[in-house]
This record gives structure tokens, sequence and C-alpha cells, in this order.
């Protein structure tokens, strides 16, 4: 779609940017808030927006949320590998997903540490970190109603959405 008209109905950064900053994430890995004013305006060099998402069904409802991260990691890293490649390929700039790094192993985010970012190359922040609004994105332009937690429980399937900005 036209990323000047994404923009303009999906983004509403300073809404979202309160719910980064009541995670414990917030400031800690370099996906996440605060962000650079320049990745925050990078968006709006482009002229096109690929939204990309996935619904993950589990086997077993009765799971708690903290497995939520096991079952989704396999498919994002499948859609990292795609987002880098499309990104590389159409010459933009791609917005993963929220959590932990897939690229450290699980170590610490050298963020915390001050030290630069181990996988500049790899590592992009959320849409949500640049100010998107999923639910909205997910409804609208995917047909696909995100589900929460109820009662500590995952619901009744996950969901992964993404983007990659470019010209082309």
């Amino acid at each position: 779609m036209d990323a000047e008209t994404y923009i303009s109905e999906y983004r509403r950064t300073d809404y979202f940017i309160q719910f980064c900053q009541q995670c414990g994430n917030y400031g800690r890995r370099y996906g996440c808030p605060p962000l650079d004013n320049e990745t925050l305006a990078s968006v709006n060099k482009y002229r096109k927006v690929r939204i990309l998402g996935v619904k993950i069904i589990p086997n077993d409802n009765t799971l708690p949320i903290e497995a939520a991260n096991q079952l989704m990691q396999p498919e994002i890293e499948k859609m990292n590998r795609e987002l880098l490649a499309t990104e590389q390929q159409l010459d933009g700039i791609s917005f993963g997903f929220v959590g932990t790094c897939p690229y450290c192993g699980g170590a610490p985010c050298a963020r915390v540490e001050g030290k630069p970012c181990r996988h500049p190359d790899k590592v992009r922040p959320s849409l949500e970190a640049v100010g998107f609004d999923i639910s909205k994105t997910a409804k609208e332009l995917l047909g696909i109603d995100i589900k929460w937690s109820q009662q500590g429980k995952i619901p009744e399937y996950l969901t992964l959405v993404c983007g990659i900005f470019f010209e082309k």
C-alpha cells in the first residue's frame, strides 16, 4: 500500500510509546524504544509499504502465556530471514517483532551495557516501536483479529505482524 496512507491512518507514535514505556524492555533492547529520530523518521522517505502477518495456532490452549515466545520463535526466525532478504532486494527498511532478540542466543542485549548492537545488520525495531497500531493493522489490512491472553493462558492463536517500507 501507499506508505503515506499507512503512516497517516495507522501511526500514533505519542499514543503507543506509553505502552512501550511500561514494558521492561524499554531502553534495554536495540529493537525497542526509545529510538533515535533518524529511525523514527526513516519510514517517511519511502513510498510503499508491504505488511505481512501470520497466525500461529497452538495445539494446546491451556498452556501458560509464558509459552508464547517458544511457540512463536521458529516463525519469527523464518520471517526475519525473509524480511531481511526482501529489505535488501527492495532497497527498503523492515520492521520486525517485539520480544527477545533472535540473534543473541538469549544473552542480554548489549544496549544494557551501553555497548553497540552485536547484530546491527539484522536487528530491526517492530512496527509498534515506531508507533504503528498493530491491532488496527492486523484487523483492517490482514483480516486478523489479534487475540489476547485470558487468565494467563495462551489465546486461541498468536499473531505476528511486520512490514517493509520501500521505494520500488
